[in-house]
């Protein structure tokens, strides 16, 4: 394993000083790309120490659950820089996304993602689509915090965080100065989740006000997805929390021209990890047909990343040279366009033989060191709210009517806490609830003061000891606060 690793690796004997690279060969076409991908980097000269760490389904069957063992993880922090090829997650319960694992471990809370149409190369319909996706990459859903709470419900916390939008929302600003482009959208869904994705939007107001010389603009994600698919050129920056990034770059990607054509990085404050976007295809594995393109141009971030913009600009120029020849890989081979078919070896032999070519139809790459783009600490301080606690929403599993749960909810309220609704996944049923709604064994229900005044913690412990006395089987209980006199929760719909 790993000593085939390091005998596959190249050797290196130039003299000077080498930027030490922690590399993964993944699984699936994760060992073939890696070595195209390889071939292409030695070929140019980059000054590069590769550093070969066992990550992915052969880590997960020696029983580490992250896919990570404790010397991969050292090797990683030590070198601060990670190219890794698309890894394999086993089937079934029990086992973590390496990816998610090392993105929140390490702190790259920037996942970058450019799409670019190579048009008429590369078949699109959206020939002049060059979008960049700057994901939140540590919070939201992928916090994988999930609980089954009942016999029918389960659930999944998404966590957003005024420092993790700061940071976030800073990053795809100052990208976007410093790379030139000309406008930063966000996208969320505050019409629904007011709290969580209403910050988000809120921070990318506040952080976009300091640049003056940019476009801004918010969507809502589900119309601005539909809007990327059918005219991302209206598009630059997009600047989105986690989970939307995640599906809006795969689908720009795909309209782009393909999936296999775009790279990925994952910036943090100490290191970076640098990836494809897909995945490890083993129904190709062993067949030489796979795409290098995406971890190669992953290849050429790193290279910028690293304050080699020479090597990622002689990458780059040769990359898009192939491409125009007209030589391709399976995926995007077509006979209207492509001159010749190849497999995963003989693409990276292709590049390496324009290397010092640039492209004649595409506008040349010219990278240059401040091209690299810093990571951005969280911004400014935060002033401390005032917090009143104000009540109580406890939750309940309950099989039998909404009315005999309601007598004895109010049986159990105090003089100081009274019951104030009663929600079933979301939906208010109590009181003047309908007998049309959809229910479940699931029950949110809200003790509060009225008027909203301040509570003790000892009032919520007798209120709770009521509720064990009403023979309620209580899941779990959230305290309702007010920070600077605003409702810190949301209320019930129908509310």
């Amino acid at each position: 394993m790993k000593s085939d690793l390091s005998a596959t690796l190249p050797a290196i004997t130039e003299k000077g000083t080498l930027t030490p690279v922690a590399v993964s060969f993944g699984d699936g076409i994760g060992p073939e790309i890696m070595k195209a991908v390889m071939t292409v980097l030695v070929k140019s000269g980059a000054r590069l120490e590769y550093l070969p760490v066992e990550v992915g389904e052969s880590v997960y069957k020696q029983g580490f659950t992250s896919g990570i063992a404790p010397e991969a993880w050292q090797a990683i922090r030590n070198a601060k820089v990670f190219l890794k090829a698309p890894i394999t997650t086993p089937q079934g319960g029990g086992y973590k996304s390496l990816n998610v694992t090392v993105r929140k471990t390490l702190g790259l809370y920037a996942n970058v993602r450019p799409c670019v149409a190579y048009a008429p190369y590369v078949q699109t319909s959206h020939p002049n689509m060059d979008i960049v996706v700057i994901r939140e990459n540590e919070e939201d859903l992928y916090a994988g915090i999930e609980h089954r709470q009942t016999d029918e419900v389960y659930q999944c916390l998404k966590l957003i965080t005024r420092p993790g939008c700061q940071r976030i929302c800073r990053y795809a600003f100052e990208y976007a100065r410093a790379h030139g482009r000309r406008k930063v959208t966000c996208m969320t869904k505050d019409n629904i989740m007011k709290l969580t994705d209403g910050l988000f939007h809120k921070v990318f107001d506040e952080i976009g006000a300091e640049y003056p010389e940019l476009e801004k603009e918010h969507r809502i994600i589900d119309i601005g997805m539909a809007r990327v698919a059918n005219g991302p050129e209206a598009f630059d920056v997009i600047v989105t929390p986690n989970l939307y990034g995640d599906i809006l770059s795969d689908v720009a990607a795909e309209i782009a021209g393909s999936v296999g054509l775009a790279p990925s990085c994952n910036i943090g404050e100490e290191c970076a990890m640098f990836e494809a976007i897909h995945g490890s295809a083993p129904d190709i594995a062993g067949l030489d047909q796979a795409n290098p393109s995406g971890l190669l141009l992953a290849a050429v971030m790193m290279l910028v990343h690293v304050g080699q913009p020479d090597v990622a600009t002689l990458i780059h120029n040769a990359w898009l040279r192939t491409i125009e020849d007209g030589i391709h890989t399976q995926d995007i081979f077509n006979v209207d366009s492509s001159t010749r078919l190849v497999g995963t070896q003989e693409f990276a032999r292709a590049v390496c033989e324009r290397l010092g070519l640039e492209p004649q139809r595409f506008k040349p790459a010219a990278y240059v060191n401040n091209a690299a783009q810093p990571p951005i600490h969280a911004s400014g301080t935060h002033l401390p709210e005032k917090k009143e606690l104000v009540g109580i929403d406890v939750f309940v599993q309950w099989d039998e009517g909404t009315q005999e749960l309601a007598q004895r909810l109010q049986a159990a309220q105090t003089e100081g806490l009274h019951l104030q609704m009663i929600t079933n996944r979301g939906v208010k049923v109590w009181p003047e609830g309908f007998p049309e709604t959809f229910l479940t064994d699931h029950w949110r229900c809200r003790f509060i003061s009225d008027p909203p005044n301040e509570v003790s913690k000892d009032e919520l412990l007798g209120l709770m000891a009521n509720v064990l006395r009403a023979d309620l089987d209580f899941i779990k209980a959230e305290t309702l606060c007010l920070f600077n006199g605003q409702p810190g929760f949301s209320l019930g719909q129908g509310q």
